[in-house]
């Protein structure tokens, strides 16, 4: 064959493939989160229990706490009470997912909408799906206070509504063992795509204040951060500490989910890419249930105040494969304003 000829019959061939590779990927082949990049071959801590400081005033989102990772180790980025970028805005907050061979961190986003951070229960209204500690309402936020840790005499734009768990869960983390099994919704998905912007500046500061400060780190903290909650961002001196988890009180008439204790030793053994990996043995006593999270089917969760022995090693082993019990959660009932995922048909009453 000429090479003239060869070069008219192959051009042809090339574009076409161009056109091909460049097409974009079906709404349902993309996810509907965009990592940042970080990926971790360590499973995210559990998250500590901890108490929410006061509001400091009308029109601040609560943003709950996380742990982040500084390429070596976790560390924990307080909760904080963080002013809304714009009104009608939700936080969607950031979580961890097991990626097929690693954990990796889906950033957070303000947006008119809550979408899907992995099923993971952080508490004060983010309980897996939503958000249920407030509401936006003719350009007002409303905070509920039976989630939201508000002064009633300073901020009047408040009603009540009962939610089953306030404190965060434990699980850390969606997808692989022991993790959170929940998929986005069709409508998590479209919040996604409505996101407006990223953390605020405040966010920004607010972690890298969490990372520079030595007792945030897992390493030195052991799953307990000295300061677990901001009532601002950046914060630090005034925080809140890791408190002790509540005792668990069991419904009345219900013996069973008291009839029994197991206690068992877990050791996690991780491996990363980079560093070294390290040994972590976990003691902990676990019942049928917790006050402080949703229920689980055919498997037991933490008590009230599990006792951690982290002893860190630089071993070579194969990657864990034990992971906390994965938490479920129910869905709150819809928003009137379709914006946190948790409102109610009726708009309460103002108190």
């Amino acid at each position: 064959m000429r090479p003239r000829n060869m070069i008219c019959w192959v051009l042809p061939l090339v574009f076409a493939l161009g056109i091909f590779l460049a097409a974009p990927a079906p709404a349902s082949a993309r996810p509907a989160q965009i990592s940042v990049g970080i990926s971790v071959g360590i499973a995210p801590p559990p998250l500590p229990y901890y108490e929410q400081p006061i509001c400091p005033g009308e029109g601040y989102i609560w943003t709950p706490g996380y742990w982040a990772w500084d390429g070596t180790d976790y560390y924990w980025v307080p909760g904080t009470w963080v002013l809304a970028p714009f009104v009608g805005g939700y936080w969607t907050p950031g979580y961890w997912g097991w990626g097929g061979s690693a954990f990796f961190w889906h950033e957070g986003y303000w947006g008119p909408a809550v979408g899907f951070y992995g099923g993971i229960n952080y508490g004060f209204g983010y309980i897996g799906v939503g958000y249920v500690g407030g509401m936006w309402d003719h350009g007002v936020f409303r905070y509920n206070t039976t989630v939201s840790h508000i002064d009633v005499n300073v901020i009047h734009n408040t009603y009540s509504q009962p939610v089953a768990h306030v404190g965060p869960g434990r699980v850390a983390y969606n997808g692989g063992t022991g993790g959170i099994q929940r998929q986005p919704t069709a409508a998590e998905q479209n919040a996604y795509s409505q996101r407006r912007a990223g953390p605020t500046s405040e966010q920004t500061q607010h972690d890298q204040a969490a990372r520079s400060n030595p007792t945030q780190h897992f390493s030195s903290n052991h799953g307990q951060p000295a300061v677990a909650a901001t009532a601002r961002p950046g914060d630090l001196s005034h925080g809140q500490a890791t408190a002790t988890r509540p005792a668990y009180r069991p419904p009345a008439g219900n013996t069973s989910a008291t009839s029994r204790t197991t206690t068992t030793t877990r050791t996690t053994t991780t491996s990363h890419t980079t560093e070294p990996s390290r040994t972590t043995t976990t003691t902990h006593t676990t019942t049928p249930s917790h006050a402080n999270q949703p229920a689980q089917t055919n498997q037991p969760s933490h008590t009230t105040q599990p006792s951690h022995t982290t002893q860190p090693s630089h071993e070579n082993q194969p990657p864990h494969s034990s992971h906390p019990a994965p938490e479920q959660h129910s869905a709150p009932p819809s928003h009137p304003e379709g914006g946190g995922g948790g409102g109610r048909d009726e708009k309460p009453p103002h108190r």
